[in-house]
Formats: structure tokens, C-alpha cells, sequence
């Protein structure tokens, strides 16, 4: 997963209640692959994306709904683009 999904698989496992810390696989590309650990630490953490997975899978079989994703945050800087003036006749 990537940053923007991992936002919102962590909102949802806030949500839902179920334990885990979602953050990227390597600590120094936070632009790489995202996972869920057991803690943050980098160093000692444990990927704990499957067990999250089955916790979340059990949640919906119980009737929990699932909560609002979150707002799409807004891209940083300026948009870069051409503009094509419109011809003459």
C-alpha cells in the first residue's frame, strides 16, 4: 500500500479498535511500500499486516460498519501545466 492508503487503513483500524501502527516498510522512503507492525520502532517491530487483515475481516462478519474514510488531503505546491491560446481565424 501506499501513503495515501495507508492513511486510511489506519483510520479504519483505529476505528474498528484493532492494534497496529501502519508505517513504510523502509523507515528512510516514506514514498516506498507501506505495512502494519506492532509498534513503531523500526528496529524490533514485527509486520503485522495479515493478523490486521484477519482482525478487520472478523470485525465486518460481527455487523460492524465501516467507518468514513478521510478527507483526501490537499497536494502540496503548484500544479504545472500548458496553456494553449485558442487559434486566430
Amino acid at each position: 500500500m501506499n501513503a495515501e492508503e495507508a492513511r486510511h487503513v489506519d483510520a479504519v483500524l483505529r476505528h474498528m479498535g484493532l492494534p497496529g501502527v501502519v508505517a513504510p516498510q523502509d523507515p528512510d522512503n516514506p514514498a516506498g511500500p507501506w505495512r502494519v507492525y506492532d509498534h513503531a520502532d523500526p528496529d524490533t517491530r514485527r509486520d503485522t499486516t495479515a493478523d490486521a487483515l484477519v482482525g478487520l475481516a472478523q470485525a465486518f462478519r460481527a455487523g460492524r460498519p465501516l467507518p468514513p474514510l478521510p478527507r483526501e488531503q490537499p497536494k502540496p505546491g503548484p500544479t504545472r501545466g500548458f496553456v494553449i491560446p485558442p487559434k486566430s481565424d
